[in-house]
């Protein structure tokens, strides 16, 4: 373990292909930096400003990043397995085709971001932002969205097998196409006031 990086100002560093596992990041500004293709195991990054930084092709695994903001970020092909993600914000972010699986994302504001066939598998995504979000044939199976904020959501075509859909009003949230469960039916049915049985 080195020890962490706190208060820095990190402008076009090219750290393509790194191995940042283990390493601590704490209120840093990362301007223009090159992650693409870096992996990391239990890499942490608190509440650190990230624009116009590379993270595509990026392999990270029970990493955290808590707190963060991304900013005209580039995502594409990323992976995330086991991360927390909780609170961070991603404005204007290029994030097709990401890949999620398991990990906390809590909280976390993906507001009008274009979420097209990305994978969420697994995920707690508890009140997260959602609102305006482009999720039209995104993979959503098994996750948390209780609370989400959905408003101006869109999910046609979605897979949204074995997730929470108590946040959901069919009424609100475009849904034609999308597969779900025979029990997420009956929550979805209830939501519009149907009484059931």
């Amino acid at each position: 373990m080195t020890a962490p990086v706190e208060d820095a100002t990190l402008r076009g560093e090219d750290w393509w292909g790194e191995d940042l596992s283990g390493r601590s990041f704490v209120r840093c500004t990362l301007l223009n930096v090159d992650l693409s293709e870096t992996t990391s195991v239990g890499a942490t990054f608190e509440d650190c400003a990230f624009t116009d930084c590379r993270l595509s092709a990026g392999r990270h695994e029970a990493s955290a990043f808590r707190g963060c903001r991304f900013t005209a970020c580039s995502f594409t092909t990323a992976e995330f397995t086991d991360c927390a993600v909780l609170g961070s914000v991603f404005s204007s972010c290029s994030l097709r085709p990401l890949r999620v699986s398991g990990g906390d994302w809590s909280f976390v504001s993906l507001v009008d971001a274009d979420l097209r066939g990305t994978q969420f598998a697994g995920v707690r995504l508890r009140e997260a932002d959602l609102r305006g979000a482009d999720l039209n044939g995104a993979a959503v199976t098994d996750c948390d969205l209780s609370a989400a904020a959905l408003d101006g959501s869109r999910w046609s075509g979605a897979d949204l097998r074995g997730s929470d859909l108590a946040a959901f009003d069919p009424r609100e949230v475009p849904l034609d196409g999308a597969r779900i469960r025979a029990e997420q039916a009956v929550v979805l049915a209830q939501a519009l006031g149907l009484t059931i049985g």
